[in-house]
């Protein structure tokens, strides 16, 4: 009986072609883009044939883990500035491209007494009366300000109204957006502060309520994705496909601003 090797040494000189499965493409994605995201690639996939692997995560945490050499081929962060270091690392293949412009919203169980938009921040005043006078403790879920762009627009939105040293007993910080809005829709909290495409996600809207944020209370949040170094040609057309007018369509759909064309490079 020929050992099997004999048949595939026997079959490559025929020229016979082997199918072999490419390694999927590995991208490494800010929390906040997770539903949109999941659907770009699922129509990529359909129409390219490829495999894309997705990570959600704070956009801090990949670029130290990207520093370190983490196999990441695409980076799509929530805050440019992180891209921007790992260009300055000789990581990347570019300075990359702006594809997104976030939002943040204030996010609640529905049926909880949605604050008005011209105050949307009028339940956090709240929470530290109760606070003060009697020492309930509800709390104030938010992405961590050390590592997650959506936590500092968060801080910089509650320094705004003026409430962010009042409410430090009461605030519960996640590992990233997606997590802090876990915790704002958790029993013991009050609300949190999250991203506006979490807070449409059909996973959230039939039970939760939000209210928006105004820009002008933080940073602008100019979200950036750029190839790393040794991204092969999946991660080359699936960057082009984000770029595209079609996952441009869907990024809107939740609750995402698009980047000015003369801006996004």
């Amino acid at each position: 009986m020929i050992h099997w090797r004999c048949w595939l040494v026997t079959l490559v000189l025929m020229g016979w072609p082997l199918m072999v499965q490419a390694d999927p493409l590995r991208v490494a994605a800010a929390s906040n883009v997770q539903f949109a995201l999941e659907e770009i690639a699922e129509r990529f996939e359909a129409e390219e044939g490829a495999s894309v692997r997705l990570t959600f995560g704070s956009s801090g945490n990949f670029r130290r883990q990207i520093a370190q050499g983490a196999p990441f081929e695409v980076f799509l962060s929530a805050d440019e500035a992180y891209v921007a270091a790992l260009y300055d690392q000789g990581l990347t293949r570019n300075e990359g491209t702006r594809y997104a412009r976030g939002r943040l919203v204030w996010l609640q169980r529905s049926q909880a007494g949605l604050p008005q938009e011209s105050s949307p921040l009028a339940a956090v005043e709240m929470a530290i009366e109760r606070y003060a006078d009697n020492g309930a403790r509800q709390r104030i879920a938010m992405a961590n300000p050390e590592h997650a762009p959506y936590g500092v627009a968060a801080r910089q939105a509650l320094e705004h109204a003026g409430v962010w040293r009042d409410m430090q007993p009461l605030k519960v910080l996640g590992e990233n957006v997606a997590q802090a809005t876990q915790f704002a829709l958790s029993d013991d909290a009050l609300g949190g502060l999250v991203a506006y495409s979490l807070a449409v996600s059909p996973a959230l809207r039939e039970r939760s309520e939000f209210v928006p944020i105004p820009e002008g209370w933080h940073d602008p949040l100019h979200q950036r994705m750029v190839l790393l170094d040794g991204a092969g040609d999946t991660a080359r057309a699936f960057y082009e496909y984000l770029r595209g007018d079609e996952a441009q369509a869907i990024f809107e759909r939740y609750g995402f601003g698009l980047p000015d064309p003369a801006e996004s490079d």
